[in-house]
Formats: structure tokens, C-alpha cells, sequence
């Protein structure tokens, strides 16, 4: 089935399918998107009826697939996943939804990359639970509607802006999650350690937090790494200074930015006179592809107040000269102001 590969499972990969929550009541932050989640699939449950189309968007790492496959726990449904590339041509979806079950959570991550032609069959599968389907070629062929089982269709994207409207639109439940705030991420890391068994010292998840980017993915991560240098470096606990250590190896400050993230700043700075400087050029010059650059490490840059996207490109603030210990240039514009004042 597309999107369904088979392979041998690293440490990381089975430490994240351990660490994922399988209730909302286990998942951590984003407290509205859960109150209301939890209503709509309470109601969905009493009426006895498959739950709304669900389109969930947000920075990667944040919870979209985990919020998924709570959905299809909580509703009592088996829970489909595949991927947008994965699903090439129409009879790939067809192949899928003719054999789901009633109710069936169908969750497709990178929605905004589904080709044409299968936005379209989602367009009929999604409202009438049909699919158009052509039998035979040329002047005899004929289109059916194939009837499927009523369904919930999760789409999960990191960009919103670029799933289409008519598709956009067909889904009844939006949940935009944002990045999360450092006492979420304590408890995120809490929760993990005492699932993964680890050590650690009251104090040193403040610091492991602040250095997680407001995203669990990111924080659990940290955590298995720091576990390492707990285990090689120390006693197998994670303190305050076992913390300082590993984030100076892995070259992480306390904003939570690493190497790659201050090259981006540098570049723009010493390259590009604090810019602005267009998206390509800078992807370019820091040897990243552009999308990595807007999905990645742009949205917690801009978020954390270091990048600005403006009309003409990108352009570092203040707080970036600050942080890398740079002084910030005075610019013409200044200069023009201090003359009115």
C-alpha cells in the first residue's frame, strides 16, 4: 500500500512510537485544540457517526500525526497513514479508500503536495463518500461512482497557504498548533523520561527546555542525546551541568539555536549587510534547499524574534547582532532620523 514501507526500526524511531501518546489526556500543550477535539469526537461517538475531515497545520514537530492517531484511538477506528508523494496516481487513493472500514481515521501528511488529479477525487470522496472511475478508453469509456464507507480524512501540512482552496474548504474541523511554551515542553520532558526510565534532576529540565525550540520533537531528541553524555560523561544522571556540557558539544545555545541556524544569521549579516536578501540566494549560500530553509529553521528564527520576512527578502534584527556578539551598524536611515530629532 502506498505510503506503508517495511524496514527495521532504529533506537530513535522505536524511543519516538514509545514516547507518542495514544489519549489526549496524555498529550501535552496545545490545551484549546484538545478541549475542543475532545467535544467533537464525544459528539461524533454519541450520534454514532464517522468524525468531521480534520486539517491540521503547524510547524513540523509539534504533534500532527500524533494528534492523528489519537483521533482513531479515541473514536474506537483504524487508523490509515500514508504520505501526499506517496500517492502518484488516482488508483493509488482508489486502491485506498475502497478497502477502509467505517470510520476509518485516513490521515495523509504533506497535503499540500497531493497532485491535481487526486485533490480531485478527494473533492467527491470527502462529501458524497464516492469515487469517479473510468472504465475502458476512447469513445467507449464510461465514468462509475464507486460508493466507500464514510471515512475521516486528517490532513496534516506545514503549509496551509498552499493546500487548495476547494480542498481547504471541505474540511468541517481546522486546528492550527503552535510552537510550545517552555513549562509545556517541562512536561513533555517529564512525561518522556519517566517512559524512556532516564534520571533526571528537577533543575535540568528548565534548561533542556529552553533549548528544544517550543517543540517536543526536538525535546525528546535532546533528551535521549543528553542521556548519552549522562552515561558516558556522569553517572547515568542528568544534571544541570551534564545539560551544559552536551549542548556545548552539540553546538546548541540557550535560545535553542544550532550551528546551522547561526550560519544563516552570520551569512545574512556578513554576506548581505543584515539583508534583506531573497530566499533563494540565501538557501544558496548556506548550502540548503529552499524549502528546507522555509519549512526548517525560518519559522522558529522569525518566531523567536531573530529573522524578519519582509517584501524584499530576509532580514536579521537586532537581537541577532546581539546574540552572535556583533555590534549592530548604524544605518543611513538612523542617521536621517537623528537629524529630525
Amino acid at each position: 500500500m502506498p505510503g506503508m514501507l517495511d524496514g527495521h526500526l532504529t533506537e530513535d524511531d522505536s524511543s519516538e512510537n514509545r514516547l507518542r501518546p495514544s489519549r489526549l489526556s496524555e498529550f501535552q500543550g496545545q490545551e484549546t485544540v484538545k478541549e475542543n477535539l475532545s467535544v467533537f469526537i464525544q459528539a461524533a461517538r454519541e450520534r454514532d457517526d464517522a468524525l468531521d475531515h480534520v486539517f491540521l497545520s503547524g510547524p513540523p514537530g509539534l504533534g500532527k500525526t500524533t494528534l492523528a492517531g489519537i483521533i482513531a484511538h479515541e473514536m474506537g477506528v483504524e487508523f490509515k497513514v500514508t504520505g501526499a508523494p506517496a500517492l502518484d496516481k488516482p488508483k493509488d487513493l482508489a486502491g485506498i479508500l475502497t478497502t477502509l472500514s467505517a470510520g476509518t481515521v485516513f490521515f495523509i501528511d504533506e497535503i499540500h503536495r497531493l497532485r491535481p488529479a487526486i485533490e480531485e477525487m478527494l473533492y467527491i470522496a470527502m462529501e458524497d463518500y464516492e469515487i469517479d472511475w473510468i472504465i475502458g478508453q476512447g469513445p467507449s469509456a464510461r465514468t462509475i461512482r464507486i460508493p466507500v464507507p464514510r471515512f475521516t480524512l486528517v490532513g496534516a501540512t506545514t503549509k496551509p497557504g498552499n493546500v487548495a482552496a476547494p480542498l481547504h474548504t471541505r474540511f468541517g474541523i481546522v486546528v492550527r498548533l503552535d510552537y510550545y511554551s517552555d513549562e509545556e515542553i517541562i512536561r513533555v520532558l517529564r512525561r518522556s523520561s519517566e517512559l524512556l526510565d532516564i534520571a533526571v534532576v528537577e533543575s535540568a529540565f528548565p534548561l533542556l527546555a529552553q533549548c528544544s525550540r517550543g517543540t517536543p520533537r526536538v525535546a525528546n531528541r535532546l533528551l535521549r542525546r543528553v542521556r548519552d553524555f549522562a552515561q558516558v560523561a556522569g553517572n547515568g544522571r542528568i544534571t544541570e551541568e551534564i545539560v551544559q556540557h552536551a549542548m556545548h558539544r552539540l553546538e546548541i545555545d540557550s535560545y535553542g539555536l544550532e550551528s546551522h541556524d547561526r550560519t544563516i544569521l552570520r551569512t545574512i549579516i556578513e554576506r548581505y549587510d543584515g539583508g534583506p536578501v531573497g530566499a533563494e540566494t540565501l538557501a544558496i549560500s548556506v548550502g540548503e534547499g529552499v524549502d528546507t530553509l522555509e519549512d526548517f529553521y525560518e519559522p522558529y528564527l522569525i518566531q523567536r524574534g531573530f529573522l524578519k520576512r519582509t517584501p524584499r527578502g530576509r532580514t536579521v534584527t537586532g537581537l541577532s547582532y546581539t546574540h552572535l556578539g556583533l555590534p549592530i551598524p548604524k544605518r543611513p536611515d538612523d542617521e536621517n532620523q537623528e537629524l529630525f530629532v
